[in-house]
């Protein structure tokens, strides 16, 4: 007499449930990816950050952020898109209160200085245009809104028409001059000092205890 077939051992789950993703627990998915993207950027640079990575962070299947955001480019773009908001409201939170001209220019230009250096894998990232979806609509729409804050830098805000595609709008070519200025000035203080090129020029004999105070002393005499 045959012996009955022996009852199936309970073991461990299959190799693919052990590795599926963790169950998802937030409530906005793309909010959680970009969350989760900006992780990964702090963490592994921008070389790290892939779409799965990103996913594997939010612990879901790897083709969500594909689903939600496109290619890489995507993503990026809607990074840099969060980027320019915080952008503009670190400018806002240092102007506010501030009467318009030459001291809010300053407090503006400090509150530019003041979110590259919470951030800046993010504020490098927001310049690569050869990584980004450019045309994608919240970036171009989040663009405009840091570039009229740095407008009052030099206290003249661009005119800007609905739907145009341009972050800076119609400007005249003294307002475009003034603009360039305002950014190249401002932007190239913060690259500066984010890379750790002024140590040493700070650190002069006489000069100044650390290289922010550096940048905010040239800020000031603007």
């Amino acid at each position: 007499m045959q012996n009955p077939t022996p009852a199936r051992k309970r073991g461990r789950p299959a190799k693919a449930a052990e590795n599926a993703p963790h169950p998802y627990h937030h409530g906005s998915l793309p909010d959680a990816l970009l969350n989760a993207a900006e992780t990964v950027l702090r963490r592994d640079g921008l070389r790290g950050l892939t779409l799965r990575a990103i996913a594997r962070e939010a612990g879901v299947s790897h083709t969500a952020p594909q689903h939600h955001f496109g290619d890489t480019s995507g993503v990026l773009a809607e990074l840099a898109a969060s980027g320019h908001r915080r952008l503009a409201q670190s400018m806002r939170a240092r102007a506010a209160g501030v009467e318009p001209g030459a001291e809010r220019g300053r407090a503006t230009a400090h509150g530019y200085i003041d979110f590259a250096v919470a951030n800046p894998d993010l504020f490098r990232l927001m310049s690569r245009n050869e990584l980004l979806d450019t045309d994608r609509p919240s970036l171009v729409e989040a663009r405009r809104m840091s570039a009229a804050g740095l407008a009052d830098v030099f206290d003249s805000a661009p005119d800007i028409a609905p739907g145009s595609q341009s972050a800076f709008g119609a400007m005249s070519p003294d307002q475009a001059v003034a603009m360039a200025s305002a950014w190249a000035h401002v932007h190239g203080l913060a690259s500066l000092l984010i890379d750790n090129r002024l140590a040493a020029l700070a650190a002069a004999p006489g000069a100044f205890s650390t290289p922010r105070e550096l940048v905010d002393a040239v800020i000031d005499a603007m």
